[in-house]
Order: C-alpha cells, then structure tokens, then sequence
C-alpha cells in the first residue's frame, strides 16, 4: 500500500490530493521515479508461499504410520532369518511410495497455477507518453489506461471514467457489474467504492484513465492471496482413520506375536531363540501389508475416475474426504447459477411476455401464453426489443462450434437485452445498420440511464433509453400502450412500481426501457449540442424487461440428491440478500423464501456461539467478506461438521483452504482459487460434485471390503497355528510362516486390488454420511471377517490338511511333521484358503446387496486377479526353484477334486446370509 493510508481513505480524497499524495501527475511517473518505486515495492505480482521440496513430497510417502510398520515389519523378517520376506515387505513399501507420488505429482501438475488473471501487458503515462510496460513493472503512482476487456492490474483510483463498468464477480460475487467513476460513492458491500478499482476484476464496458495505488501483494487481491497461502492443510479424515487402523492392527499383531511367544514356550517347550523367531514369523504374518498399496490404488482409481466425470482431484486422500462430507458451503454465482444475466419476463403496460432460453443461448423464444409470438402483431414489443438491441455496447458472437460457448463482448446485464431480441427474432446487426448510431449518452450511476441517438430512415432521429425504473419515469411524461401513445398518469406510474416490486421479490432486477423521437425538421445540425438535459426529458415510457442470473438446469436434480444423501447445503455469497435467498428456494436448497439470511454485516456482530445455533435452522449468507467465509466453515468444523466448500472467485480461497475439501471452478475460477482448492471441476458443474461425493463413498466401501478380505485369510493362517500350539506340536504347522507371506503378498494381493475398483452398491446415495465415531475396523466388518469368512476359510483349510493327512494314513499313521508327505499336506493346506478367498473376494463385492445384482463377472479386475492367484498357485507348486523356497509340492487328482468343490458352496452360504439381512431390513 503507498505509504499509510489505505485504499478507502484515498477514495474519499479529490483525484488532485491523491496524485499529490502519492507524488505523481497527470503525466505519470518518470522512467527514474517508476525504477526506484519498482526497487522499493518490488515487482507487480503475486508471490506464492514457499512449497516443499520435491524430495520433501517423496520422502512423506515412506514416512506415514503404515509404512513404518512396513519397514519395521521387514526388519523383524530379517532378524526371524526371511531374508525373502523381508526384501517382499520392503519392496511393497518403495513401490507403494513412488506409486502414491507420481499419482499426487501428476495430479498438481495438471492444475498447476500460473496466475494469468493479471494481464501481461499494461498502457502507462511516463512523462506524458503512453507506454505499453510488462504488467510486473506497474508501480504505485502509475497512471494508466484501460478499455473494455482489460483486466485490471492493480487497486487503483478513477481518474476519468468514461461509461466505465467492471465486473468484480471474482472479489465480490455479485454477477452485475458496478459502474465506476471519478468521485466517491461508498457503495453496498464490499469493494463497492465508486471511485476505486480492484485487482483481479475485469473492465466490463467504456474506458478510463486510473491511478495505482497498491500492486502486487498489497493489493486486496495480494491480501486474500496471502491469507489463503497462511491456512495450513487439514488432515483428511482417511488419513486419520488409517492411522488408527494401523495402530489397532499393529497392536493385534504384537499381541498375538507376544502370545504366540510364550505359548511355544509353556505348550510345546520351544527353546527361547526359537520360539522368539516363530513370534516374529506370527507378527509379520498379521501385518497387513497389502493395506497400503491397496487404498494408494483404490483412491487413485477414484481420481481416474472422477477426473472422467469433471473432477480433477489434487490430493489422493481427497477421494474419500468428499464421501465423508456432511456439509457443503456453496458459492452462488458461477456455481449455482450460469454467471449470465438472462431476461425473463417482458413488462409492457397492458401484457406481459415471458422469454425462454437459458443464458446466451439464442434458441429461446419470447411467448405470450405459452405460444411463440408474432411481432408483425405485437407491435409494441417490437418497439421495446429494437430499442433494447440500438442502446447497448454489447455484442455477442455466435460459438465457432457445438462444444464453445458463444463470445461476450461487453457487460452481461446488455447481453441480456440483445439475446432477448434475438430469441424474439430481431437481427442486431441488421438494425444498427439500419438505424445507424449518430450519438450516445453514456451510462453513469447519478442518472442511472444510457441513451443513444439513432436515425431513422426519414431522416428523425430516435432517442433510445435504458435505465432504472425510478430514474427513467422520471423523465417520461407519455406511455404507449394498445391504445397508442398517451399521457402518463399516476396510476400507469403505480402500475410499473408494482410490476418492479413483484419482480425484484422474486429475485429479478428491471431494466425501464423508453424513447423519443425528434422529427426531422427539428433536429440540430450540430448533433453535439444534444445533451442530457434537453434529449432525456419528455420520453415515453415502452415497458420494462426482467432478468436474473440463473440457476444451472441441472442444480435442482444435484440439490435433491445431496439431500437424499443426508447432505447439507448452505449458499455462502457476495451477492444481494433478496437475490440469494430467491435462487436458494428456487433451486431446493432451502425449503421456502422464508429462510433466515444473515448478510455480512450481520455475521460481523455475531458471536460464535450465535452462529453455531443459528446453524440448527435454514440459512443463507449473503454480502459476505473473504474472512467471513472463512469463519463460516472454520464454525461448522468446530461443530464436527466435514465441509465442502465451493467456489470461483479470489474472496473463496481462504474458505477453500480452510474447508477439508475445497472445491473450485476450472472454466471460470479464478488461479488463486483454483491453487487452494483441493479439487478442481473442469466443467464448472455443480452436478459433478455428487458424482464426486458417491466416488468417495465408494472408495471407503470398498477399503472396508478390503479389510474384511485379508482378515479373514489371516483367520485361515492363523488357526493351524493355534493348532499346533493346542496340541503341544502333535499337530505339526499345517502352514509354514512363508507360505502364510505367500497368501499376504501374493495371492491376495491382486484379487484385493480389484475389490478397489468395485462399483457402487445399490442405495449407497441413500445413506447418510458415516458418523465422525465410526471407523474402518467395524464391529460389522470384525464379525464378517473373523466370525463368518474366517471361520468357514480356517474349516475349510484345516479340512484340507487333514484330507492329505488321511490319504496317507491318518489317524492310524501319526501326523508327518517333515518330509513329501509333510510338504503335500502344507501345499494343500495352502491352495484350500487360496480357493475359499475366490469366494470370499466375490462375497466381499457387496456389504448385503446380492452379487448378482452387480453382475457376477461385472469387475474384470477381481476376475483377472481370480485368474492371477491361480497361476500363482500353479507357479509355486510346479516350479523346482520356488518349491524349494516356499515349501510347496504337487497335488494329485483327488485333491484338486477337494479343491474345486471349495468356491461354489462358500459363495452360496453367503449369498444366503445376505438374502435373510436384506429381508430383516426391509430392503430388496
């Protein structure tokens, strides 16, 4: 900020205390005073915080509390004399950790800010001549030009405004631009001084010569840039249950290790040093060690997913947070709605017209009654709609294909009214040629009206006029009607307030549209002595058009699923108070206009216990600040709400930052916002947001489907453990310690991976999001793992041990505790919980939905990995090398039979038990 004083005070001051004050003139700084400025403010831009290193990222993917236990765990496997198992475990560790960079690495760069809401080049006076200089080296002091379509390049004082119209949507979120000119107006709401330009808006329409008088970080926009750039990253909820998941299974596997130890020395009277290694053995057995890679896969399927759907995600964990949301903190502007004014209705003194169409679409049409109308028969309409097309500045060029939108060029409130006469079928092109411009009375906020002088064929010329109803009647003393034209009277004035009231109660804001004409003989031949005080007087009054910015077609649909799945929504804008709570009603979001709206000032004033009840009711915020969003979600987390919070423009980056999934617009999101957003919509489409959130859901359904997976294998390797202890070692190990690792990190591994990329389950959008006490290892997911899975997998593999065992004589001939038969016996023991996980991976596809309903071969993945652990199987049994390793041998014929009756049954049983929950529940 140049010297102490700040934006607001300077606005107060005359343009010539202002240039005094920052010691500069009409003809701009010297190239020698801009160089020390430069050296002394530094140069025109934003600076981004300092990131972590590259290494830094990478090395973070080895360090979380899992991998730990992963490295920890291949240690034990080395002191236990596995040098094998101890290489396995490590190498699932490394390739876990670059695989979860390279997927967090691709997904930043792919959204990458490179701040290009400032533009690169900026028209400076220097020494009284215009210079076109890097945007970088603008100074405060600079005196500096602009033009519609100019991004403006820092906060800065009008000096001349010449119809001048900025949209501010990016700072405020208010979708209509203000006007702007030499002296002071304070404005409603923020950054809404008259005389005062902000960085990072966007020069809607005219021209003007302006004063910088803040760049780079001390800029509004710097400010906000640097707030977000402080908030520190949430922990996502995932990343918080992981650890705690890792926590419990690391103390399950401890206590069993310490168990296991002691067992073997009181039952079977092991020595010391071996039953320490048959501990370690056990504990390295119950490391899940294929936790880790699966979530990393499961979330960063979730992101390709997504990134298919409009959601490009930046962060893994990300994924899941979005399913743990309760509460969604919505902008309006550009995200709710279209960001593109749009005419409705069309007010004439004796009909009203209805027009349709959504934003710039020019398709719609204007109807009476439901039926498209006639002009040749309508002509008073035809009169307001030409009217409408001559007296505006705004173009819109058709899209150059299907996909693009079409080109504005000028402000959205006259795009408008040039696109509600083409719906009616009026060429705009054609009539300014016809009615070709000869003058025009610019807009500005004291009189409220933009005027132009048209001529019309026989020479008159046509005074067209636009502007606020109030302001407008003030200068008719006519109105044309069926009738014709006729005298203004109080009642026809009573007419038209009313009309304006109804409308701005239902969220629309009117534009009065009236003209003159000056025959002929009468007009001037000096066209410059046709001023505002003798054109705009004596006009008459045409009607008025009505207009809003609004909603997307598919918001409704995408409000009533977030609802369905018990979650909130809450609109958080800039804009007026009348007009968010009209869009939130309309759109469902709250389920009257009777909903309490607190504006910014308002929530200034409120504590934060006051806010917190005042969140046990519907509610809307509008006119509300950057912090004051911040505030918003930084009291719904303290609530213990999960918040989402959505938004495009600069003054939603602190509360994108602070949310635990913020989400930004890609189309017309502003680079600050997008940088701290944790989640980027490409097509800037509320809608993608429930497709992200049923994402997340999945995912975590699916890491619970997982869990309870590979605990019941561990069930399965446990038992003949327990066994052996039990019976004091007259039960030989019916499964070594490496064939148990075989189970864990091969042929598991990849049938889990696929239960990762598992659909939806039918209904899932029709739960509420998981209680914040709930967590992965469920008294649910324990029982079905433990009680059920593993259960029938333990009586199923220890029925095969036995099988063997009985081929060759057992119960008469004494267990073989070594040797072929010995060997067999394991092997089958082994290939008996690989053919029950077949079954188990297929039952844990669904929690209690039917997995016919999925369709039985729908997930290719989980029948690839069926296929994979088969051929593992084979691998193991049939090659010399790895026989030796693993303790494996051939089975015969009688035991493959054994074998393949294992799946059909086990998946049957449960198909079952899940047809009699589904009964019990009531669902189908």
């Amino acid at each position: 900020m140049a010297g102490k004083k700040t934006t607001q005070q300077l606005a107060q001051e005359s343009p010539a205390a202002v240039l005094e004050y920052l010691q500069t003139s009409w003809q701009g700084l010297t190239a020698q005073q801009a160089a020390a400025r430069l050296k002394k403010y530094g140069p025109n831009q934003i600076v981004k915080s300092s990131h972590q290193s590259q290494l830094k990222i990478f090395l973070k993917n080895f360090v979380s509390l899992m991998a730990i236990l992963l490295w920890v765990g291949g240690i034990i496997a080395f002191l236990a004399q596995m040098p094998e198992l101890g290489i396995a475990i490590w190498a699932v560790n490394v390739i876990n950790g670059v695989f979860s960079y390279w997927q967090e690495h691709a997904a930043q760069k792919a959204t990458t800010s490179l701040m290009k809401m400032l533009p690169t080049f900026v028209r400076v006076r220097r020494s009284g001549q215009l210079e076109q200089i890097a945007v970088e080296e603008l100074v405060p002091g600079d005196i500096f030009e602009l033009q519609a379509g100019d991004a403006i390049s820092a906060d800065a004082l009008v000096l001349e405004a010449n119809s001048l119209q900025v949209d501010q949507s990016a700072l405020t979120g208010e979708s209509v631009p203000e006007s702007k000119q030499s002296t002071y107006k304070p404005g409603e709401g923020e950054f809404a001084e008259a005389n005062i330009l902000y960085a990072g808006t966007t020069v809607g329409a005219g021209t003007g010569l302006a004063v910088a008088l803040a760049t780079g970080m001390q800029t509004e926009f710097g400010h906000i840039a640097d707030l977000t750039q402080t908030q520190s990253q949430t922990v996502s909820p995932l990343t918080q249950e992981l650890n705690r998941l890792t926590q419990q299974l690391s103390l399950v596997a401890i206590l069993i290790g310490v168990a296991f130890f002691f067992l073997a020395i009181w039952v079977v009277h092991y020595p010391l040093a071996q039953s320490f290694i048959f501990a370690l053995g056990m504990i390295v057995a119950f490391i899940p060690e294929g936790l880790l890679p699966t979530v990393t896969l499961s979330l960063a399927q979730g992101v390709t997913r997504m990134a298919k759907k409009h959601a490009l995600v930046k962060d893994l964990n990300s994924v899941e947070t979005l399913g743990e949301t309760t509460v969604i903190c919505s902008d309006k502007t550009g995200t709710l709605t279209q960001n593109q004014m749009t005419v409705n209705h069309i007010w004439l003194p004796f009909r009203e017209f209805q027009v349709t169409g959504q934003g710039y679409e020019v398709n719609g049409q204007v109807k009476y009654r439901g039926q498209p109308v006639q002009l040749a028969q309508q002509p008073e309409l035809q009169k307001l709609l030409t009217i409408a097309a001559l007296d505006s500045d705004t173009r819109v060029e058709a899209p150059q294909t299907k996909q693009s939108q079409p080109k504005l060029l000028g402000t959205p409130t006259e795009a408008a009214m040039v696109i509600m006469a083409q719906k009616a079928g009026l060429d705009p092109d054609e009539l300014t040629q016809r009615y070709p411009r000869v003058k025009e009375l610019t807009f500005d906020s004291q009189r409220k009206r933009m005027s132009t002088l048209n001529r019309l064929p026989d020479g008159s010329l046509r005074i067209c006029v636009k502007g606020s109803l109030g302001d407008t009647l003030d200068c008719c003393n006519r109105i044309l009607d069926h009738t014709g034209i006729r005298q203004l009277t109080q009642r026809d004035q009573d007419r038209a307030h009313k009309a304006e009231s109804d409308y701005a109660q239902s969220g629309l804001r009117t534009l009065a549209v009236a003209y003159r004409d000056i025959p002929a003989d009468q007009v001037p031949a000096d066209i410059d002595s046709l001023k505002v005080a003798n054109t705009e007087k004596d006009l008459i009054l045409v009607g008025q058009a009505a207009m809003a910015d609004p909603p997307r077609p598919e918001i409704k649909a995408a409000v009533k699923k977030c609802h369905d799945a018990a979650i909130r929504i809450i609109m958080v804008t800039g804009d007026s108070p009348m007009v968010a709570q009209n869009i939130a009603a309309q759109i469902g979001i709250v389920s009257s206009k009777q909903a309490r709206v607190i504006t910014g000032k308002e929530l200034t004033q409120m504590s934060t216990t006051d806010l917190q009840a005042a969140f046990q009711q519907e509610l809307i915020f509008a006119r509300v600040a950057p912090e004051q969003k911040y505030k918003i979600v930084d009291t719904l987390q303290q609530m213990g709400e999960i918040v989402a919070s959505t938004g495009d423009g600069v003054n939603d980056a602190p509360a994108l930052k602070k949310a635990n999934i913020g989400v930004a617009m890609g189309i017309t999101g502003t680079d600050v916002a997008k940088d701290a957003a944790d989640m980027i919509l490409t097509d800037d489409n509320f809608a993608s947001i429930v497709a992200a959130i049923q994402e997340g859901r999945t995912v975590y359904n699916n890491i619970q489907k997982f869990l309870t997976y590979i605990l019941n294998s561990n069930v399965a390797e446990a038992v003949p453990s327990i066994l052996f202890l039990l019976s004091r070692g007259m039960i030989p190990l019916p499964l070594t310690v490496m064939q148990i690792l075989t189970i864990d990190l091969g042929t598991d591994m990849l049938p889990a991976l696929g239960l990762g990329s598992e659909q939806a389950e039918p209904g899932l959008m029709h739960l509420p999001p998981r209680s914040r006490k709930a967590h992965l290892l469920t008294k649910d997911v324990l029982w079905r793992a433990f009680a059920w899975y593993g259960l029938m997998g333990s009586l199923v593999s220890t029925a095969g041990y036995f099988f063997v065992n009985y081929q060759y004589g057992w119960p008469q001939v004494a267990l073989a505790a070594s040797g072929s038969h010995y060997v067999t016996a394991t092997t089958m023991t082994l290939a008996a919980v690989v053919f029950c996980q077949i079954a188990n991976v297929m039952n844990c596809r669904t929690q209690s939905a039917s997995v016919f309903a999925l369709g039985l071969f729908s997930n290719y993945k989980i029948n690839v990995g069926i296929l994979a652990e088969f051929l593992i199987l084979l691998i193991l049994m049939y090659v010399p090398l790895l026989r030796g390793v693993f303790q494996t041998g051939a089975l015969n014929w009688a035991d493959w039979i054994f074998l393949v009756c294992i799946p059909l049954p086990v998946f049957l049983i449960e198909e079952l038990r899940k047809a009699i929950v589904r009964r019990q529940k009531g669902l189908k």
